[in-house]
């Protein structure tokens, strides 16, 4: 009779732990569920009309969200139900903590990669698609994950950069972009017709494009070198557009001083000192000492 009371007594303690277990794990799964609806909801209703963030930052920050919830409560619930088990959990937690610090020391270069992959998908620093250089590789963004992010570049090849390792980031995707180089007119042409020759060209471009936002405009005379003199050309035009404006006035110009029979500066000239020894000089010293 006294056994079958301890036993009863036992099984009705396990099934008490049972369902307490049961219960932590269900308040668990629930509250999970809230915080997820609850992130979905402040993701999906962010002022669209002043945005901070843009659809791609803000999926990618609730996922990290959500992840960051999950492990979190189902940590918290793995410990209160060892506990109610009659597991030290104070020890437990000690000891995870010992290992922590351990991983830790040895995946700095993981967390510093992780961090800053966060903080690169936060303050929008670039997207996918947008060209950028990142130090020591320049290219077009193709892939940023927390702990990586993939570009490829001009030549084609596909390079990984773990985020803690980039230096600086240069986007060239947003907003317009400078174009700037000079003409070099010989001397024995004249400047000022040159000039207005390339500013008609420039204006003939302006008015036939799209993707200028100023300019284009000569800003006179930058330099005076010994292949002639360098008239500076400017402009302002949209990103990623800066490459074949430039390539395209470089042409027009060329095209229009041709026809107004202005002539560009040759580098190869050939300067032909006249003979005898050159002024101040003295006579030329003979062979020997003295």
């Amino acid at each position: 009779m006294f056994k079958d009371t301890a036993w009863t007594s036992l099984g009705l303690d396990v099934l008490k732990t049972l369902g307490s277990i049961a219960v932590v794990l269900l308040l668990a799964r629930l509250v999970i569920i809230l915080a997820n609806r609850v992130i979905d909801r402040l993701a999906t209703g962010h002022d669209r009309h002043r945005p901070v963030f843009d659809e791609r930052r803000v999926q990618t920050l609730a996922t990290v969200a959500k992840s960051v919830v999950r492990y979190g409560l189902d940590f918290a619930a793995v410990v209160t139900a060892l506990s109610l088990v009659g597991i030290d959990t104070s020890s437990l937690l000690l000891g995870a903590g010992v290992a922590g610090i351990a991983i830790g020391f040895g995946a700095q270069n993981l967390v510093r990669d992780v961090i800053s992959g966060f903080f690169i998908l936060l303050e929008d620093q670039y997207a996918v698609g947008d060209y950028v250089n990142l130090g020591a590789v320049e290219g077009i963004v193709e892939e940023i994950g927390l702990r990586t992010t993939q570009v490829r570049a001009f030549g084609g090849e596909l390079n990984t950069l773990p985020n803690g390792t980039i230096p600086r980031v240069t986007n060239f995707s947003r907003g317009p972009l400078r174009v700037m180089f000079d003409v070099t007119v010989p001397y024995e042409e004249d400047t000022s017709t040159a000039m207005r020759v390339i500013q008609e060209a420039l204006d003939r471009f302006r008015s036939a494009s799209t993707v200028v936002v100023e300019g284009p405009t000569v800003l006179g005379v930058s330099r005076l070198t010994g292949a002639g003199v360098s008239v500076r050309v400017w402009a302002r035009v949209k990103e990623m557009e800066h490459w074949a404006v430039e390539r395209e006035l470089k042409l027009q110009i060329k095209e229009a001083l041709d026809r107004a029979g202005v002539g560009l500066s040759s580098l190869n000239r050939i300067w032909q000192q006249p003979p005898g020894p050159s002024p101040g000089s003295g006579q030329p010293r003979r062979g020997g000492k003295g």
